[in-house]
């Protein structure tokens, strides 16, 4: 920040140096959790800037999303519009949700408002503590997994360390793969990355894959398709979206299988396509673009 902000209400900082802020919109980002001092989150709308802080904004889809308004009112606004969660299974040790596009599966540097970890967080008073053991991506379903005790948060994250359980998802890619059963092995980021891909269905202009994660990189299965030519439907960020594609990223977690971190016993969860996929699907499956072949 300037020499001359020293100071000044961190609000009043923010309308003055971010050029698309105004005092009052930088109080939402406050508010948002989107704002960062020497790398740790403010909310605090009247803290003093000191000279050589470090001030970072996140300007993103939840301020987007989010009402031009200030107070906790506006906030509960805000996430009253979310799709809704539904528990599959809770203890006293894990919580199981089936995820809905659109919602987040936790905090990110534009906020810790409007996320599934903190709305299950919430549920209870006090507020109880929710580990973060995976997450989905804001526009991926789903079935999720969250520990609720530091000793089931370890060990859940030992599982997913060592590979030691069995995730399944549905995903639409553009093309042809060519053969109903193939793997890829293509290291991400420096790291190992296996996924399997198995073909349900083939349609003239996509197929219907189902991939079973071996390792779980960032957007493992979306770049491992993508480095294989069949790019996943409805992907911002790795495809070009056409008008015939599905709202959203055609990817879905149907299947979560493990043992109970502290009790040993299995645990499956199985969730269908959702009504947004499946109506997609079903249109063009019966029109057009319908029905190839189904190994």
């Amino acid at each position: 920040m300037p020499e001359d902000a020293a100071g000044l209400r961190l609000d009043q900082c923010l309308g003055r140096q971010v050029e698309q802020l105004s005092r009052s919109s930088a109080r939402v980002l406050l508010e948002l959790g989107a704002v960062f001092v020497d790398n740790k989150r403010v909310k605090v709308a009247s803290r003093r800037v000191v000279a050589g802080q470090h001030i970072t904004v996140h300007l993103g889809g939840a301020f987007d999303r989010a009402r031009k308004q200030i107070g906790r009112e506006a906030r509960v606004q805000d996430e009253s519009r979310l799709p809704a969660y539904h528990v599959l299974f809770e203890d006293d040790h894990v919580v199981v949700v089936n995820k809905p596009a659109g919602l987040l599966s936790a905090p990110t540097p534009e906020g810790d408002w409007g996320n599934l970890q903190t709305l299950l967080a919430r549920r209870q008073r006090p507020q109880a503590s929710i580990y973060v053991v995976q997450r989905l991506d804001l526009q991926t379903s789903g079935v999720l997994l969250f520990a609720k005790t530091p000793v089931a948060s370890e060990k859940l994250s030992e599982l997913f360390r060592t590979h030691s359980l069995t995730r399944r998802y549905d995903v639409f890619a553009a093309g042809d793969p060519g053969r109903d059963v193939f793997s890829v092995r293509q290291s991400l980021s420096g790291k190992s990355a296996v996924t399997h891909f198995k073909r349900l269905t083939q349609f003239p202009r996509f197929c219907h894959l189902e991939a079973t994660l071996e390792t779980g990189r960032t957007h493992q299965i979306r770049r491992h398709l993508l480095g294989t030519g069949l790019p996943v439907l409805g992907d911002p960020k790795y495809a070009e979206r056409a008008a015939w594609h599905p709202a959203r990223l055609a990817l879905h977690a149907k299947h979560l299988g493990l043992e109970h971190p502290l009790g040993g016993e299995a645990l499956a969860f199985d969730v269908e396509l959702p009504d947004d996929l499946r109506s997609w699907l079903e249109t063009h499956a019966s029109g057009s673009s319908g029905e190839v072949s189904r190994p």
